[in-house]
């Protein structure tokens, strides 16, 4: 059955039994603490896209950039798992690394890059995941699924996290993606075979175990 553009406003609820209890994750955070966030996230795009919908409008998922709502949903949930983990912080440096940084371990919980932490990314990938440079850092990947600016005439779909793994990964988890000689593109590095296989080891949750 064909979903329609208002029912698609309405986000899918997380699997409350889609948790792993067994998934580490450092600094005191806890899944209740990533699950709290997630349901944040829910609401706030639930109730944008409903305000939206009122005015003829389109989702906010349908109108940003892939890049630019991904990048956006990692934002948010750096912003709002410190405000459920108390032993962890938003990194307050400008675009520093990691995102989330342990309270108190560094001056003004402030740094460009520390070596402790946990760095956010937010993807419709379910792998491939990319950064800028290859990194030693613990990794929170959040997936989802949704609709996206590049649609051309797709069904509509309500956004709806589809898994989140995480592990600490080192240099040699990655590897550098290339780009022709034509194209403009940020060289990037991706989370290679290895770093995948790590991060689904200590898989935090699955939308469906199938």
């Amino acid at each position: 059955m064909r979903i329609s553009e208002s029912d698609a406003c309405s986000p899918i609820k997380l699997n409350p039994e889609g948790f792993n209890p067994e998934a580490q994750i450092p600094y005191g955070c806890a899944i209740d603490h990533l699950q709290a966030s997630m349901n944040d996230f829910l609401d706030f795009v639930g109730f944008v896209n409903t305000q939206l919908h009122s005015k003829s409008m389109a989702r906010l998922e349908s109108f940003l950039m892939p890049a630019n709502f991904s990048s956006m949903v990692g934002e948010f949930l750096s912003m709002t798992i410190p405000k459920y983990c108390k032993t962890i912080v938003k990194n307050a440096y400008h675009n520093g690394h990691p995102d989330l940084l342990p309270k108190g371990a560094y001056m003004g919980d402030s740094c460009l890059h520390a070596n402790k932490g946990i760095e956010i990314k937010a993807s419709r990938h379910i792998s491939g995941w990319q950064g800028h440079n290859p990194e030693t850092t613990w990794l929170l990947v959040f997936m989802f699924d949704s609709n996206s600016s590049s649609d051309r005439g797709a069904e509509p779909r309500p956004f709806g996290f589809v898994k989140v793994v995480g592990a600490q990964l080192e240099k040699e988890d990655w590897t550098f993606s290339g780009r022709s000689s034509t194209s403009r593109r940020t060289i990037t590095a991706s989370v290679n075979q290895a770093g995948y296989a790590k991060m689904e080891s200590n898989w935090i949750y699955r939308e469906s175990q199938v």
